[in-house]
């Protein structure tokens, strides 16, 4: 089953590779895609898994600074926005190190 999160602050590949090793690293996800023009994640997982997970994926891109599209405001805003920013450079430093 797919699962689709609208999702803000992604900015470049950087961040879309973050975004698909963080979720990966979940035994019970088995592919993502990240459009970053559209900032969607869509996520393939299980489908005996897929109404406990969407909360946790949720939680685990908010995690990375990536919180679901209207869900973060104030300090939590800012505070995921400064994470996402942390989360881009290191996937741009991953995918030079990874050529």
């Amino acid at each position: 089953m797919n699962i689709e999160l609208q999702v803000e602050n992604i900015k470049c590949g950087g961040c879309a590779s973050s975004i698909d090793k963080g979720l990966k690293a979940d035994a019970r996800v088995i592919e993502v895609e990240v459009d970053v023009e559209q900032g969607k994640v869509q996520v393939q997982v299980d489908d005996a898994q897929s109404e406990s997970i969407r909360t946790d994926l949720a939680s685990m891109l908010l995690n990375m600074g990536y919180p679901e599209t209207g869900t973060a405001e104030g300090i939590k805003a800012a505070a995921a926005k400064a994470k996402s920013f942390v989360s881009c450079a290191i996937g741009k430093v991953d995918n030079m190190v990874n050529k």
